[in-house]
């Protein structure tokens, strides 16, 4: 069986969006017991984080890290024609990722205990995100 659900996320700027009830529901809704869910985020200065939901610091010192390593209006970036994040975001993009697997066990997803999944904003201005997850099972 196959089954897909289309979710909006939207993003407060750059920072991080726990999506993991939104995951959860979409697989409850498939009916699937085993299987896999796939979520694809439709986006190019975005991405996907399964990540430590127990301690926000752990976030916090990632969007640390990523803003040390791709400073906004950085003078090497030529592309900047929706303002000084716009390079910085594609790349943080191409840096992480926009697409997680997960495995569907007993109807639900089979996350770690400290993991949860989130959407990571790399603009610095709110967004509406586009977010497919899909099982099969």
């Amino acid at each position: 069986m196959y089954h897909a659900k289309e979710l909006t996320v939207s993003t407060r700027g750059r920072g991080f969006t726990d999506i993991t009830g939104d995951v959860r529901r979409a697989v409850t809704e498939s009916g699937a017991r085993q299987g896999l869910c796939t979520v694809f985020l439709h986006h190019t200065s975005a991405s996907l984080l399964l990540c430590e939901n127990a301690d926000p610091d752990v976030r916090r010192d990632l969007e640390s890290f990523f803003a040390r390593l791709v400073k906004d209006g950085d003078p090497l970036f030529v592309h900047d024609a929706e303002g000084p994040d716009d390079m910085p975001a594609h790349v943080r993009t191409v840096l992480t990722q926009n697409s997680l697997s997960i495995p569907v066990k007993d109807g639900d997803v089979d996350l770690g205990t400290w993991q949860g999944v989130y959407v990571w904003e790399h603009r610095t201005s709110p967004h509406r995100r586009r977010v497919t997850v899909s099982v099969v099972g």
